[in-house]
């Protein structure tokens, strides 16, 4: 008879992305992951499988966090213009973040490019979500009149993940709020044209 699990897999699960938002898949070392974890090796193995299927399970888990958390701050405003800014910033803002920890969707696809059809999988779905929910303000917004009125809300919308990318790369980097927030308006004048 199996040994019940003796550690809350959720939590564990949570330190893992940690370690992998730091580290990288490769960077993280299996041994890291177990100490970081409160974790033997048996319970990886028998929890998790190995460390990729932690890490396929970890980057799931981060994607959806990240999805609520963007998909939230564009319902919370109602202009779709402050909405939108809002959601671009909404990882670096709020009591519990650090923006400077790393994103691990955009580390991961920094890693493996196109090269892992299962991490892909992941990204591509957390990708067209993302997709729709900024191009759903984006269409708002062009019927308001916030932004340019022959603007490709779906264009737009590669276009703020892209943004939102290189914002989370920025504050990787040590970028502080301000400088993120200026980089977002501007990025939003750009949907004015």
């Amino acid at each position: 008879m199996a040994r019940p699990m003796e550690f809350d897999r959720d939590e564990a699960i949570g330190k893992a992305i940690a370690v992998f938002a730091d580290h990288g898949y490769e960077g993280s070392s299996t041994a890291e992951l177990l100490a970081r974890m409160g974790i033997g090796r048996q319970s990886l193995y028998g929890a998790f499988g190995d460390k990729k299927r932690l890490f396929l399970q970890a980057l799931e888990r981060y994607n959806a966090g990240s999805l609520a958390q963007t998909e939230a701050a564009l319902a919370v405003e109602d202009s779709p213009r402050a909405a939108i800014e809002a959601a671009l910033l909404a990882f670096a803002v709020g009591p519990d973040v650090t923006p400077e920890a790393g994103c691990l969707g955009v580390g991961s696809i920094a890693e493996f490019g196109r090269s892992d059809p299962d991490v892909n999988a992941i990204n591509d779905a957390a990708g067209r979500r993302f997709k729709a929910a900024f191009a759903a303000r984006l269409a708002d917004g062009v019927a308001a009149g916030q932004f340019a009125p022959d603007l490709d809300p779906e264009a737009g919308a590669e276009f703020l993940l892209t943004v939102r990318a290189g914002l989370k790369v920025a504050a990787r980097d040590g970028a502080g709020l301000d400088r993120l927030r200026s980089a977002a308006r501007l990025a939003l004048r750009g949907l004015d044209v």
